[in-house]
C-alpha cells in the first residue's frame, strides 16, 4: 500500500506579523517547512510528498528540498484560494493509496501522530489525531456572556495529520468544489458528507505555529528534543 503525504503550506503570517509566509520563517536557523517536511521524509510509512504552495513561493520551496537533500518530495503545487482548494490541488497530485493532510505550520510533527494517524486510517477507514481540551470550554452568546458549558470529558482539539483512503477524500473534495463548500479542515469535509473519522492519539506539542510565541514554543521543544543548538 503507497502512503503519499499532502503537505499543505500557504497562507501570508498575518497573526504572526510576519509580512511572510510564515513557513519559511527560521527556527535554531532552519525553516519551519524544512522540520515539517523531515518528519515525513524520515518516516518509514511515507512513500511520496506533495506540496502545496503559493505561486511566489514554489522556487523557494524547491531551494529548501533540494538544499535538504529530500528525496520523497516528488511536486511541488500551487494552491488555490482557500485552504479547501488548496487541499483538493494537492490531493490530485497524490498517487498514494492513502494520503495524509498535514499543515506545514505543524512543524513539531513526529512519528508518534503521523503513524496514529495511519494506524487509525486503516483500521476505521479515517482517521485525525487530536487531543482531549485541557480547559473549561464555554459557549456564549453574541454579546459575550456565557450561555453554558461544554462537557470537556467529549471536547478534543484535532490537529493534523488526518488520514484518508485517497479515492474517498478526493472525492469528497470533488462534491464540496461543485457545492461551493469551504471548510477549515478536512475532517469537516467529511463530516459534512457523512464520513466517519476516527480520533487518534495526538500530542499537546503538535502545535499549529500561528503567532509569534509558538515560535518561542517551539524552539524551546525542538532543542529539548536535540534538533537545534
Amino acid at each position: 500500500m503507497k502512503i503519499t503525504a499532502v503537505i499543505v503550506a500557504g497562507g501570508k503570517g498575518t497573526r504572526m506579523g510576519a509580512g511572510r509566509n510564515k513557513v519559511f520563517l527560521t527556527i535554531g536557523g532552519r525553516e519551519v517547512i524544512h522540520f515539517t517536511l523531515s518528519a515525513f521524509e524520515w518516516n518509514k510509512n511515507i512513500d511520496e510528498i506533495v506540496v502545496v504552495t503559493g505561486a511566489d513561493d514554489i522556487e523557494a520551496c524547491r531551494e529548501i528540498v533540494r538544499g535538504s537533500g529530500f528525496k520523497k518530495v516528488m511536486c511541488i503545487t500551487e494552491g488555490g484560494a482557500t485552504r479547501r482548494e488548496s487541499v483538493y490541488n494537492g490531493l490530485k497530485k497524490a498517487t498514494g493509496d492513502i494520503v495524509l493532510i498535514h499543515d506545514a505550520a505543524r512543524a513539531l510533527v513526529t512519528d508518534m501522530e503521523i503513524n496514529a494517524a495511519l494506524e487509525g486510517c486503516i483500521h476505521f477507514g479515517a482517521a485525525a489525531v487530536g487531543v482531549k481540551c485541557k480547559d473549561t470550554l464555554k459557549t456564549a452568546d453574541n454579546k459575550g456572556y456565557i450561555t453554558g458549558t461544554v462537557d470537556r470529558d467529549s471536547t478534543y482539539l484535532i490537529q493534523t495529520p488526518q488520514a484518508f483512503y485517497t479515492a474517498d477524500i478526493l472525492a469528497m473534495h470533488e462534491r464540496a468544489a461543485n457545492e461551493g463548500f469551504e471548510a477549515t479542515d478536512d475532517c469537516m469535509i467529511a463530516e459534512h458528507f457523512g464520513k466517519r473519522v476516527k480520533i487518534s492519539e495526538g500530542s499537546y506539542d503538535n502545535i499549529k505555529l500561528t503567532t509569534p510565541i509558538d515560535m518561542i514554543v517551539a524552539e524551546e521543544i525542538l532543542r529539548g528534543r536535540g534538533e537545534i543548538e
